[in-house]
This record gives structure tokens, sequence and C-alpha cells, in this order.
């Protein structure tokens, strides 16, 4: 027995060094060398990715022991993010090259089950070669499939990926699987690698021409680039600043200032009046959100298209707009399936959406059509009729076509207020094209361009729009149409239901 007042710990030293030992072999991921070579590189290890993502000292760690390996290559566990909890996992390329084994598995299975269960976002940091084969020491038995577990996470909690190295097979499946994924410059994603391709099909192909940023940016396999770890971990944070935790919560409240009503004098000189010439609708988006800050969604692929998260009045939205200096602001497959999959996540986390609408329709020819713009044009106008979320319209120059369609001009599909700007032309196409088409002489067509020139103020007096505003108050009207939803989009939230099938 020990002196009165001093612990003899009663026979846990032994105990508690062993812990500690086995402890100190897994944090030492794959060696002091192979550690102290990526950081001689000036890149982060997993577990120094896990420390930049999340709030500092708010890392618990979960599997520290799992596998025969130091963590089973896999750095999983809860912390949070501007003081919000999230589950992360990060492969860890020093052991194995990150690669897969069973432990692994259910440590990722684990922390989706947890992110479920808590209804709390998920991150994945990944950089690894896929599944391994089996090694002495890893668990025997089936166990419970990650990719299950995160496919049912869709629409329920949002998750988000890093590519931040090479990322091949059932690893590289975990970015498609997530709403938004990101990825730096010496980053790959494949189905196979390079070596398997070589084996399997004889070709020989590098990391970079089989899966490196310009190929999975325009392939639209990946959303974003990051210049770095650092900015790949900061966009992250950025990113799940706009939603909420769950889809059973609103999005917060983001006061970074300008959230009050403002005049926008410049407006006139951003969008032109004349209808046939360009510009730049992100300097317009730049002009209504609050600082002029968002955070462009695949601002590389499907160019025609913008969509962006921004703050209105300090309430979060996603804007979905026409590019007038891309193919016109004609919406083509790519901007389509990238809308489309925009729209669903907005939806899905209560996030209201703000059109902004310019084009001269879906983009016709040859080329489009084998790129299946009327499948992907669908597919957006399913998402958007679909959508169940606060909408909210403005056609600033034209919407012809589908192209109104699926920039939801309608005021009767469930809109909360739809806008023009004086001018505004709208119809199942232009003057132009509608003379061409019914073969129409000199009066007919003057009388065609004539219509088009009323069709703003015709479409408001059938109050096919609500009403035709003055450009330089569009942010204004903007805000009155979110301070009208306030009340729905503060009642509980949860998640959406979805019997329809996506075109």
């Amino acid at each position: 027995m020990g002196t009165a007042g001093v612990s003899d710990n009663s026979g846990w030293d032994a105990t508690l060094e062993d812990l500690e030992g086995r402890r100190q072999q897994a944090r030492a991921m794959g060696g002091t060398d192979k550690v102290a070579q990526r950081r001689a590189e000036g890149r982060l290890d997993a577990r120094g990715r896990i420390d930049g993502l999340l709030d500092a000292g708010s890392f618990t760690e979960i599997g520290t022991l799992a596998g025969p390996v130091p963590a089973d290559a896999l750095v999983a566990g809860v912390g949070a993010i501007d003081g919000r909890p999230v589950a992360v996992g990060a492969e860890d390329f020093t052991t194995m090259g990150g690669s897969i084994g069973p432990a692994a598995t259910r440590k990722r299975w684990r922390i989706a089950d947890i992110a479920r269960r808590e209804r709390i976002p998920l991150v994945m940091l990944l950089e690894g070669a896929g599944h391994r084969p089996p090694m002495p020491g890893d668990p025997g038995g089936g166990g419970p499939n990650d990719l299950q577990a995160q496919a049912a996470l869709s629409g329920i909690v949002p998750m988000v990926c890093g590519m931040m190295g090479p990322s091949a097979g059932h690893g590289a499946i975990t970015a498609l699987l997530c709403d938004f994924s990101i990825m730096t410059g010496d980053a790959a994603i494949f189905t196979a690698g390079p070596p398997v391709v070589e084996a399997s099909l004889g070709e020989r192909v590098g990391k970079d021409d089989l899966g490196g940023p310009a190929v999975a940016i325009g392939a639209g396999t990946i959303h974003n680039t990051a210049a770095d770890d650092a900015d790949l971990l900061a966009q992250i944070r950025s990113y799940l600043s706009y939603f909420g935790s769950s889809a059973w919560e609103s999005p917060p409240v983001v006061n970074i200032g300008d959230t009050g009503p403002r005049r926008i004098d410049r407006m006139l000189d951003l969008v032109p009046r004349d209808g046939r010439r360009g510009y730049d609708m992100a300097a317009v988006v730049e002009s209504l959100v609050d600082c002029g800050h968002s955070l462009a969604i695949q601002p590389d692929y499907g160019r025609s298209i913008i969509c962006a998260l921004a703050c209105l009045g300090g309430e979060p939205v996603g804007v979905v707009a026409n590019q007038p200096v891309e193919l016109a602001g004609s919406i083509d497959a790519a901007a389509a399936d990238k809308a489309a999959h925009f729209i669903s996540v907005c939806d899905a986390f209560h996030l209201p959406l703000l059109f902004l609408a310019d084009n001269p329709g879906v983009l016709a020819g040859t080329a489009s059509e084998r790129a299946g713009v009327l499948r992907a044009s669908a597919r957006m106008y399913a998402a958007q009729t679909g959508a169940t979320t606060v909408k909210i319209h403005v056609t600033l120059r034209k919407a012809f076509g589908f192209g109104s369609c699926v920039m939801a001009m309608n005021p009767h599909d469930s809109q909360t207020l739809s806008f023009a700007f004086p001018g505004a032309t709208v119809g199942a196409m232009g003057a132009a094209g509608a003379g061409r088409a019914v073969g129409a002489d000199e009066q007919a067509e003057r009388d065609l361009r004539r219509a088009e020139e009323e069709s703003a103020y015709r479409s408001a007096s059938a109050l096919s729009f609500d009403e035709v505003i003055d450009p330089r108050d569009t942010r204004n009207a903007i805000l009155s149409a979110l301070e009208v939803s306030a009340r729905r989009r503060r009642q509980p939230c949860e998640p959406k239901t979805r019997p329809g099938i996506t075109p």
C-alpha cells in the first residue's frame, strides 16, 4: 500500500507505458524519414492536414491502433470547424502509400456512421493507392461497406472531399460521392493508376495525363482546384461555412458586413442594354452579394453557367447565373450538368436559390446534341422544378425557349418572387430566329422585333414576372424576397424525399 496521499497507480504504470508506446508508433506514421521527406518537399502529412483543417486542439482520433500498420494508413476521428463538429478521415501516404486495408475500411465506415448518427458533415482527405492485398494481422471476416455508408449520407449531411495526391480505385470513388470535391495541382484521380493501366491495356501514361487536374476538371469529375494543401483546406472551411451541419438545420447566418439594402448604380454599366453585347456576369454577382465575396463552384467546367455560394443580407444563397461571355450564355451539356448538381445540393440543405437569367436558350448544333444537351438540360430542369427551397429569379436581358424553364423563370413554379429588367425579352426564340423560322416578310419582322422589345411588359401584364425593376434596385429586390421567405426558411427542417429519378 502506498504512502497516504500518494498514489502508487495500483500497477497501471506498465500498462499505460505500453499504451503510450503503441500510440507513438501509430502517430509516427510511415516513419521519421518519410515524414521528414514530405516536410522537406513543403507538403503536409495526414496528421498535419487534419490539424490545418480543424480548429486547434479539437481533434479526437478514433481507430489509432486499428490494423497491422500505423493507424492502418488512415487517420480518422472527429473535430470542429469554426466551432461546429465534423467527422474527418485522411489517408496517410507515408504508410503503404495510403492503401486501404480491412481495418481502414471499417474506420471509413465508422466516421460515416458517426456523421449520419450525429448529423455532422463528413470530410475526406485523400492520397492513396486504393485497396491493398491482404496482410498478416488484418481483421478477418466481412466488414461494413464504407461506400454504402457514404452513399446513404447523400443529402443528409454535407460531404466534402480533398484530393491531395494521387488517388485510385475505391478511394477515388469517395470523391464522386461527395457534394463538393477539390484537388491540388499535384493530385490525380483515376479508376486505376498508371501501372495497372499499362499491365492491363498496354498503355503507358503518366498520372497527370491519366487523371491530373486538367483531365479531372475537364471531365467534371472534380469541382475545384487549389494552389496547395493550405489553400485546399481553407476552401473546404469556406464551403462548409455556407451550410448547416445537416439537412435538419437551416444555413447559418453569416454576417461579414454589407448586409443591408443598397442601390447599385454601376449595374447600368455592367449590363449593356443591347442584348447582343456580351458582359461578365461574374461582375454582376460580385456587385450584388455581401462584400462582393463568393465561392465559385466548378468555375472551369460548363463555363456558360456560373454556380456560386455567397451571402445576401447575411443569408447564404446559391447563385445560378448565365454567363454571356461564354457561348453568349447558351446552356451546353456541361453547364446544365454542373447546375443540376449544384441546385440539388443547395436544395438538400435549404439554401435559397437565386437565378440570374440572360441566355439565348439551350445550345443548338450537332456537337451540342452529340454531347447530350437535351438529357443534361432535362436533368437541370428536373432539379430546378423539383427544388422546394426558396427560388428567386431575375431576367436581366433575355431568356428564350427551354433556357427560360431551366433558369426558373416561370413564377408559377413555386417561386418566391420573380423579377425582370425593363427591355428583357422572352419567348420561344429571339425575333431574328422567329422571323427566319416562319419566313416572315419585312413588315412581319418589324412586328416581331417590336413585340420582342415589349415582351417584359407583356409578361408583366400577365404576371409572368412579379415586377419589372430598375436594374439598380436588383439587390434590394432580392433582399425583399429573402425577407418575405424568412418565416418559411426558419421553420423546422428535415431531409428531402426524392421519389423522382434524375434524367
